[in-house]
């Protein structure tokens, strides 16, 4: 679906790299089709040098080499970034956001374009494991869709929505959720400590843990509450434990955070629609 088509990308931080190495590792597009826009120079050698792109200082020059143009700067940069390049891209662009909190009405009018996915990808992306939801303009054709798919498979595995909206409640539970797994992670490894392991063996114990129950959730396609079950004997240590943290409203606490952080999202959008 790329094959005959051109990439830019706006932003070569960690994201746009991540999405550059997917690309190229699936050799959905040559190097040389790929233009990477990014205002250090430093920043610049390093894509090219890793990634034989092209690269350019210049987003009004970055945007007129590509047919497809990925956004990938931080929120706050839109202002800015927006209003130079509208003058530079085409309107028929295929325009890709990864760009949080910016809505698809924002970009339309920023840019003047129609052809608009808006993305919310991960940051296991950034290994090629990420979760990414994408939604697109009516403007996006079947062809559109489909590289816009093929870009955003790239960052590991991705979920199209029709309503916006579903991009709000992406980034409170899956674009966040990494960080809630991490902390997680932070206290059962603490915990470990604490008993007696080093904190060497404590790690490799929590992620193998984490790892493998993924795993095995996955393969059997058991519920959750089903393969908890299987591992609660009745008056046993998990019994105990997990009355504790049921105690403690661990459940409570969790979809409390979830929730704060969804209105948070919106409450973002609504800020930078005024």
């Amino acid at each position: 679906m790329l094959t005959n088509t051109t990439l830019t990308f706006i932003g070569s931080g960690v994201m746009g790299e991540a999405m550059i190495r997917g690309i190229l590792a699936q050799h959905l597009i040559e190097p040389e089709r790929i233009t990477a826009s990014d205002p250090l120079p430093e920043r610049l050698q390093v894509i090219r040098g890793r990634y034989d792109v092209q690269t350019t200082t210049d987003n009004r020059a970055a945007v007129r080499a590509g047919r497809i143009t990925i956004l990938c700067v931080k929120p706050q940069t839109i202002p800015k970034v927006l209003p130079e390049i509208r003058e530079a891209i085409h309107p028929d662009n295929l325009v890709i956001s990864i760009v949080a909190g910016v809505s698809i009405n924002r970009l339309k009018r920023g840019l003047g374009v129609e052809r608009i996915v808006r993305a919310m990808p991960n940051t296991p992306a950034q290994i090629g494991q990420g979760m990414t939801v994408w939604t697109a303009t009516p403007a996006v054709d079947e062809t559109g869709r489909r590289q816009a798919q093929a870009i955003l498979g790239a960052l590991g595995k991705e979920l199209f929505v029709d309503e916006e909206g579903y991009l709000d409640m992406a980034t409170a539970l899956s674009g966040t959720g990494p960080a809630y797994v991490f902390l997680f992670m932070e206290a059962l490894i603490d915990a470990g400590v604490h008993m007696g392991f080093s904190r060497r063996v404590a790690q490799e114990l929590v992620y193998q843990t984490i790892e493998g129950s993924v795993a095995i959730a996955r393969a059997t396609g058991a519920h959750p509450t089903e393969l908890r079950n299987q591992v609660t004997s009745p008056g046993g240590t998990t019994a105990e434990a997990l009355y504790q943290l049921e105690k403690g409203g661990f459940r409570t606490v969790i979809s409390k955070a979830i929730w704060a952080a969804y209105q948070r999202s919106r409450a973002l959008g609504e800020m930078g629609e005024k």
